[in-house]
């Protein structure tokens, strides 16, 4: 098969090679997905480039989200699942070969039967971003009724929890950056946007939600910490998901303390296996309710050129998932 590698981290454009790669054959307990189109997330470029840790392998094959076609599967697996249409995740964790490839081998649970309606590259941004969401917003605490705030409403995580907030019941506001960006979050749903760039950024806040909200989903907990603590009601649950520029923490705990505020990481591969299922069966639930979801796509790249799909990841300006479509080229005649 045709795959994308890396044998050591640094630049994409130094480090990753293309070339031919034995196809994988799936083992007990795993099916094999030919691969239709792979996502490039941050957290794949920043391991690329060895921002997080070094080689848990001596080879790696990239990206851990993407889509395609069941075409075997391994002892033990549903044969009826051959033929099925899939999005999946985690193809690059705990394993060192994920989908910037033709083929992938993983556990069956991690692949997802995928809505006719829905198109492999908008399945291959579903992953990650559309699960961490997800896990974000639906718990013990319902949200319907309730105000919900998403920092960053216009990224990849941040468009999905806007949308899955708006399909749960509750009153959205997102935070931008932009007017593109907040065009967009409204486009997902969102009843409030506003951008944080602006001087009275908690004064919106304050003035669209005068009561406080309920649930934050936030993309940096260091830059949004007062934007946060000053619109939480007691008890509030503030689920941060990335970490930003800056990595430490500094919170004003008596403040955090008297609201009984909850401040919750999430970290999707550190949840229970049981929490992600729950997540999948729900991302299905909304998909198949909501046709009209929207699944943005930033750019895409052909196979061959993953390594521009990760410098522009990391390039800071995409709006949207870059996608690296994964069907071999259709020769001339």
């Amino acid at each position: 098969m045709k795959a994308v590698w890396y044998d050591a981290q640094g630049p994409a454009d130094e480090v990753l090679h293309y070339g031919e790669l034995p196809t994988p054959q799936p083992a007990p307990g795993e099916l094999r997905v030919r691969l239709r189109a792979s996502a490039v997330n941050p957290a794949d470029a920043n391991r690329r480039a060895g921002r997080l840790h070094g080689m848990d392998y001596p080879r790696i094959i990239p990206n851990s989200d993407g889509a395609g076609v069941v075409d075997a599967v391994g002892e033990g697996v549903d044969p009826g699942r051959v033929g099925e249409r899939v999005w999946l995740y985690f193809g690059q964790r705990g394993r060192p070969f994920g989908t910037a490839a033709e083929a992938i081998c993983l556990p069956e649970e991690l692949a997802t039967a995928l809505p006719a309606h829905v198109t492999e590259e908008q399945g291959a941004c579903l992953g990650i971003p559309g699960l961490t969401a997800y896990c974000a917003l639906f718990d013990d605490a319902p949200i319907a009724g309730r105000t919900v705030l998403v920092t960053g409403g216009a990224g990849a995580v941040g468009h999905y929890a806007v949308q899955l907030a708006k399909w749960g019941g509750a009153l959205v506001i997102a935070t931008v950056s932009s007017k593109a960006k907040a065009a967009h979050a409204r486009a997902g749903g969102a009843d409030v946007v506003i951008d944080y760039t602006r001087a009275d950024a908690a004064a919106q806040l304050r003035d669209a939600a005068p009561d406080g909200v309920h649930r934050i989903v936030d993309v940096d907990a260091v830059a949004n910490a007062e934007l946060v603590l000053g619109s939480a009601v007691a008890g509030a649950r503030w689920v941060s998901y990335a970490i930003g520029a800056q990595a430490a923490l500094n919170l004003p705990l008596a403040r955090l303390i008297r609201a009984n505020l909850r401040l919750q990481g999430l970290y999707l591969s550190g949840l229970p296996a049981e929490a992600r299922r729950a997540a999948q069966r729900g991302i299905c639930d909304w998909l198949a309710q909501t046709p009209q979801a929207i699944h943005t796509i930033d750019s895409r790249f052909p196979l061959h050129e993953t390594a521009r799909a990760h410098l522009a990841v990391e390039a800071g300006a995409k709006m949207g998932t870059v996608i690296v479509t994964c069907d071999p080229p259709v020769p001339d005649h």
